[in-house]
């Protein structure tokens, strides 16, 4: 098979699509599979896997403002995908994957991941332009795709239900943590702590974009119900990039780090945050909505008990392995946060399990399910 793969998502800030793309194409590049194997990056076509810079791009302005601006965003929705479309009618052997969502139009042999439905099935989650602008791509996405690739089993389904699409239409290719997350000694992981002011075991971790889908309002509330003295001694640690609709949040931060219980992070560069996971002393995550929920994998990996939510695909990944209630059941989640602090003995049996469940996931599975799902065209 000639293969063509969209890189588009391996830039600053490399998000989780970012990561998914990057280990997709490292492993479908192993593969004796795939004849041939080329890189889309907007207009451009290259044999080499792009990276992400750990630096704002001089196109990240322009981006910000597209997506702001109604008139903008509609110029570009019409637009864009064609100068895909020119580029692959000239590899017309190819099959092309799309793995952020959107496919360009007049594709013979395409495939699409999409990664979750959540602008249709929790639309107040996003702000209003992404919704306007992803319904309508995404719509037209679903009509161009031979295949669809979703990153579990609850996507998978909940995508068929909600489009009503055949389930052989649909393939799973889960997920996977990379190989940098695994448990490391305290030596090495506190020469990356030591300058942020963190101390191994000596703080409860969450990380993602500041954004209502990660329900970060009811992590504070609940981590605030904990006794001062603990929380002082055990701070809550949040790293992520600045998203949408987070000014209310970020002034808790601040109120929190002021008062000593918090620490915000912002962005943790790549290369740190296999050692920042590596030394909490437990994973905090009860998001609302996710796909796949790479951070619970990526903290297990580490040998990082975890706490979360019973929400969509997480069950899922975590198995038996961790902590789970409600999203919004503040009461439940300050005793669970409580648990995984101070009851060793629990503390034990979630690491081993995470450990072992982190092993049913790999990347290069990942690509195996996918080139299934590429054999469909």
């Amino acid at each position: 098979m000639k293969v063509i793969l969209g890189t588009d998502p391996i830039r600053y800030p490399l998000t989780g699509i970012g990561r998914y793309t990057y280990e997709l194409a490292n492993c479908l590049k192993e593969s004796s599979e795939i004849s041939e194997l080329l890189f889309l990056q907007g207009r451009h076509l290259s044999q080499q896997i792009p990276t992400a810079r750990e630096t704002v791009s001089s196109t990240q302005g322009l981006r910000h403002w597209v997506q702001k601006s109604r008139v903008a965003s509609e110029l570009y929705r019409l637009t864009a995908p064609w100068l895909k479309t020119h580029v692959l009618r000239k590899h017309p052997d190819a099959i092309y994957h799309g793995p952020n969502f959107y496919l360009p139009p007049n594709v013979e042999r395409c495939v699409v991941t999409f990664h979750d439905n959540s602008v249709f099935t929790l639309p107040q989650c996003h702000p209003p332009e992404r919704v306007r602008f992803m319904q309508k791509e995404l719509l037209l996405t679903i009509k161009r795709a031979k295949i669809l690739i979703t990153d579990s089993e609850f996507t998978r389904r909940e995508l068929a239900e909600y489009f009503g699409l055949p389930l052989n239409r649909v393939y799973a290719a889960q997920l996977a943590s990379s190989g940098e997350f695994y448990p490391r000694e305290s030596e090495e992981i506190s020469r990356v702590l030591a300058p942020l002011g963190l101390k191994t075991n000596q703080y409860c971790l969450f990380t993602g974009s500041i954004e209502p889908r990660k329900n970060i309002a009811t992590l504070l509330d609940a981590y605030e119900r904990l006794p001062l003295a603990l929380r002082l001694d055990v701070p809550l640690v949040i790293s992520g990039f600045k998203g949408w609709s987070s000014e209310e949040l970020h002034q808790r931060f601040e109120r929190g780090e002021k008062a000593g219980w918090l620490r915000y992070l912002g962005y943790t560069k790549s290369a740190d945050l296999p050692f920042l996971f590596a030394g909490a002393r437990s994973f905090l995550f009860p998001s609302l909505y996710e796909g796949f929920g790479l951070p619970v994998l990526e903290a297990m990996a580490s040998g990082v008990p975890v706490v979360c939510s019973d929400s969509a695909s997480l069950p899922e990944v975590v198995g038996d392995s961790a902590l789970m209630c409600a999203a919004k059941d503040v009461e439940t989640l300050t005793e669970l946060f409580r648990k995984s602090i101070e009851d060793e003995i629990w503390r034990e049996e979630a690491r081993i399990k995470g450990l072992n469940r982190a092993k049913h996931f790999s990347w290069q599975r990942c690509a195996q399910e996918t080139i299934l799902a590429y054999q469909q065209v």
